[in-house]
């Protein structure tokens, strides 16, 4: 049996193996409601052999959307189309997740196919909140200044999607604080110039990281893993870096989130990013190692010898899948064969095994 291969447990969560699906925005969804797409394209990584299935950035208010497309569980009628989803993943033997997340200064912007940059206001956009009005770039609308009352709001809105999200059926929350987001804003020097205790030094700009996973924290069982996703670095000088990853990963780990999500880049426009297989893994690895919690590794990670190496030599403890899994939902079952590991198949496949 190949490392991969092997299960994992993480609180009362049991993985049949170290693969994830990371969570991958299809901009799909009807006033933040579901659709077939989703249980299809869901399902069927499920099928494929996932052990962990991340449901994409799914937005905790209407105005933390990405885009006016996304999917969102801010209300009930929401919670109920989930559990469709989460029902069928659960009944593949894999465990379904949910990213929640709050876009900040990169809300109310057109899906990829649709346009590019801010969606205004007269053709269905909103006001977006960020920590300073500085915006992503020339695209993009100036946010408004977040204030304390509204602060209090989002980590509430947190708070009630993750409870929320357990009801629906998730067995997993992740805390989306990567990519230029909300909480990445407030992370990054880049993008907060504030001069209240959520501003300025380390400890203040990790303030509102550290609020929001607490907050969560307490409110969902204590059996429920919580992963955050973080960018490690902005990949510009004097932005948000390793070092600083570092140091936020172990307050997260003192409140109870359980595994990091180990991305980078996406709250500077122009970054020049280094793109290359497994360009990412360095990040895991030194965070794995420096503040001594579980690690997830994501980044041009396409085949089963690369994701088998990863976790052999401990630079993660999974891997976490994106553009391999929508070239092929199947590519954990693949991998298996490929390193002569015997898994389970759902029933109707099983004339295609060998």
């Amino acid at each position: 049996m190949s490392r991969l291969f092997s299960s994992l447990k993480i609180r009362n969560v049991e993985f049949k193996n170290r693969i994830m699906v990371s969570p991958m925005c299809q901009y799909s969804s009807i006033e933040g409601m579901p659709t077939d797409w989703h249980i299809v394209h869901l399902g069927s990584r499920a099928v494929g052999g996932a052990g962990l299935v991340m449901q994409e950035a799914t937005a905790v208010s209407p105005e933390g959307r990405i885009t006016p497309d996304d999917a969102g569980i801010w209300n009930e009628e929401q919670v109920e189309a989930y559990k469709k989803i989460t029902g069928f993943i659960k009944s593949q033997n894999s465990v379904p997740g949910i990213q929640i997340a709050h876009a900040g200064r990169k809300a109310s912007t057109y899906s990829p196919w649709k346009g590019n940059g801010s969606v205004p206001i007269k053709d269905g956009g909103w006001q977006t909140l960020g920590p300073s009005p500085v915006s992503f770039d020339e695209n993009y609308t100036v946010p408004k200044e977040i204030n304390k009352d509204d602060i209090k709001e989002v980590i509430e809105q947190f708070k009630a999607a993750a409870m929320r999200s357990v009801e629906a059926g998730y067995s997993v929350i992740e805390l989306h604080m990567a990519h230029g987001y909300l909480v990445h804003e407030f992370l990054s020097p880049i993008s907060n110039k504030r001069e209240d205790e959520y501003g300025g030094n380390l400890e203040n700009r990790c303030r509102l990281a550290v609020e929001i996973a607490d907050t969560v924290r307490k409110a969902i069982p204590n059996g429920t893993p919580l992963f955050a996703r973080l960018s490690s670095t902005d990949w510009v000088d004097n932005g948000w870096d390793i070092e600083q990853t570092v140091y936020l990963s172990k307050k997260l780990k003192e409140i109870g989130v359980d595994l990091i999500d180990s991305s980078s880049g996406g709250n500077i426009a122009n970054a020049k990013i280094p793109a290359s297989p497994g360009y990412q893994v360095q990040f895991a690895e030194r965070i794995k190692k420096d503040a001594s919690i579980l690690t997830g590794a994501v980044g041009l990670i396409t085949s089963p010898e690369q994701a088998e190496q990863i976790v052999v030599s401990g630079q993660a403890d999974i891997v976490i899948l994106g553009r391999a899994f929508l070239r092929n939902p199947y590519w954990a079952l693949d991998a298996a064969k490929k390193l002569n590991s015997d898994i389970e198949w759902s029933k109707q496949y099983l004339r295609a095994k060998l």
